[in-house]
């Protein structure tokens, strides 16, 4: 088992919970965890205590990416990712520190930024903030190109 512990741009922890390590390499870790909240709609997805996560973190990267799998039948709901800062990754833990800035993509390949109103009002520095860009920039034509984990999309138009 490996902790996940997710902070917030303050530095505050806001969520905290555990799963087991599927792979790791000296710059990205994959974990798999199941969602320990109640069901929660978000308009966009509904959100299920005991949907799969599969989730893949890098040390040398400014997002991560959140495959979320159905409780039910194990369908992919979509991928959702994170801007974050680099995670800090070690032997029992994963630490990423959010930086507001969300993507989520749909199982046939759309892509909807969301909350961008709230990461333009964060106390960022001018390099954070540019990092977090290029971030995200980084990860669209991650999903552009198909490369996995979003390999299973359906091919861009």
């Amino acid at each position: 088992m490996i902790t996940i512990r997710k902070f917030d741009h303050d530095g505050r922890e806001a969520w905290r919970y555990t799963g087991t390590l599927v792979e790791r390499s000296e710059h990205h870790a994959v974990i798999e965890a199941f969602f320990d909240r109640p069901d929660r709609d978000d308009g966009y997805v509904v959100w299920r205590k005991g949907d799969r996560f599969l989730e893949w973190y890098y040390a040398d990267r400014w997002y991560n990416i959140m495959r979320v799998h159905d409780v039910t039948d194990d369908h992919v709901k979509g991928w959702y990712c994170n801007i974050t800062r680099p995670a800090i990754i070690d032997a029992d833990s994963i630490i990423w520190p959010d930086l507001a800035l969300d993507v989520w993509v749909t199982p046939d390949g759309e892509v909807h930024l969301k909350d961008e109103a709230e990461f333009d009002t964060l106390p960022l520095d001018a390099e954070t903030r540019a990092n977090a860009l290029r971030g995200l920039e980084d990860l669209k034509a991650r999903i552009v190109r198909r490369d996995a984990p979003f390999d299973t999309l359906p091919p861009a138009l």
